[in-house]
């Protein structure tokens, strides 16, 4: 009878912890402005998972959660802040952006463009909600 308590409490506990995972999956799907996150790019494939949407979790140290347009004058800032996102790195499955791409953009690099004037354009619908904890919607909308 033990045993079966036992079984009993740790299916329980594994139903609580789906049921949080679940949850807390719904939440990260959602972009800026709170409907469901769309897909940023397949070609260049981007993506802290490399699944096409600027999804994240908590060991994307980086926050790759915003979607932007990325011009010329942003990847050449990038590059001088020592993140070139240029050259192709076939081992990170990278292969170097060109002006027009969309890209899953580190939210504090975002903002560091945002404030030197050279932040890209901003995809509102693929941009990952966990954006709003490092910028205002007001900044990514401007």
């Amino acid at each position: 009878m033990t045993h079966l308590r036992h079984y009993s409490t740790v299916l329980n506990y594994k139903q609580i912890l789906l049921n949080e995972q679940t949850t807390f999956m719904n939440k990260e799907s959602l972009n800026v402005l709170g409907t469901p996150l769309v897909p940023c790019s397949y070609d260049p494939l981007t993506g802290y998972f490399r699944d096409g949407c600027c999804n994240t979790d908590e060991n994307d140290r980086g926050s790759h959660v915003i979607c932007a347009k990325v011009s010329q004058e942003f990847l050449d800032f990038s590059l001088r802040q020592g993140n070139d996102l240029i050259t192709p790195r076939p081992e990170y499955r990278f292969q170097g952006l060109k002006a027009g791409d969309r890209w899953c953009l580190c939210a504090l690099r975002w903002k560091q463009a945002f404030e030197a004037g050279v932040a890209p354009k901003v995809i509102h619908e693929s941009t990952h909600i966990h954006a709003l904890d490092y910028v205002t919607l007001e900044q990514l909308q401007a």
